[in-house]
């Protein structure tokens, strides 16, 4: 099948399945914004400017899971444990499964990210775009993802350089049939909850990343 309907397929199946999934797991969305309002100050949803497809910015949706102005407290911009008293108490348990990242459904749907694909970084890290060289930009080729193939084999073991690396490689062999095993391997990571701080980038764990 041509790379090109191979793509069609695959917004097919992200505007289908974020709106279809958006509607099942709308009770749960329901319950984890309670419990955030409940149990600290500060807005329920947390957005950050992201480098979407092509380099073009983007505002990223997710749930807030730290206290109000974490930027301006301890470590900054980097998270580099679970232990991080910034992180609320609810923000913990929705890292470890990863339920902060449901918001996103409606990036998806919007056409901002899809399913599957590389993370999509802050405007300034780890490079500002038009720093990034060639071969690197190529993980900018396709919208960038939920979850993708970095996330289920290095996550944030190793170093932004060689995610990359791991990110260009997807791009470069994507089909639905990998999208399916990579969809597949990130719901058994969610119940077998496990850590993403297992190891630290070179810039100090889960950069720039607040939430």
């Amino acid at each position: 099948m041509k790379r090109s309907i191979n793509l069609f397929i695959k917004r097919l199946i992200d505007l289908f399945g974020s709106l279809l999934g958006g509607i099942i797991i709308s009770p749960i969305l329901i319950v984890i914004a309670l419990l955030i309002k409940l149990t600290s100050k500060g807005p329920v949803l947390f957005k950050q400017e992201r480098l979407g497809k092509n380099g073009k910015p983007f505002r990223i949706i997710k749930f807030r899971t730290m206290v109000e102005n974490a930027e301006s407290i301890g470590d900054g911009l980097f998270v580099k444990t679970d232990r991080d008293k910034r992180i609320t108490k609810i923000g913990k348990i929705l890292r470890a499964a990863s339920l902060d990242e449901l918001p996103q459904l409606w990036n998806v749907f919007v056409g901002d990210m899809s399913l599957v694909g590389p993370r999509p970084p802050v405007p300034y890290h780890p490079h500002k775009y038009d720093e990034y060289t060639g071969f690197q930009r190529n993980r900018f080729k396709m919208r960038p993802g939920m979850t993708g193939l970095t996330q289920v084999t290095a996550r944030n073991s190793v170093p932004w350089d060689e995610r990359i690396i791991v990110d260009v490689e997807y791009v470069e062999n994507f089909n639905l049939l990998l999208d399916l095993k990579i969809l597949l391997k990130t719901v058994k990571k969610v119940f077998v909850g496990e850590s993403i701080y297992t190891h630290t980038d070179k810039m100090g764990s889960r950069s720039a990343d607040l939430n």
